[in-house]
């Protein structure tokens, strides 16, 4: 993927061209190789969003556009919800 701080805050959208959520974070390997993106669905103004994680070779950037091939707005808002340690 392209550097961390270029790709955060970007939408995410599908093959249909429907965003499917924005990119949070990216989670850091301790070998340093960047290896899940923490990726926003849902939510209005902070309310109802819901963090996921995605492996970020799932992901493809094609025209400066980050694109999850195959992925739909309900099967994102599915995953397992991702909470940070405490």
């Amino acid at each position: 993927m392209e550097h961390k701080k270029d790709i955060m805050g970007m939408d995410v959208y599908n093959d249909a061209n429907e965003k499917v959520g924005v990119i949070e974070d990216i989670i850091v390997t301790p070998d340093k190789a960047m290896s899940y993106a923490v990726v926003s669905t849902g939510g209005y103004l902070g309310m109802g969003k819901n963090d996921v994680v995605i492996p970020v070779n799932h992901f493809k950037i094609t025209n400066k556009r980050i694109l999850l091939p195959g992925a739909t707005k309900e099967a994102v808002k599915a995953m397992p919800p991702f909470k940070y340690a405490d």
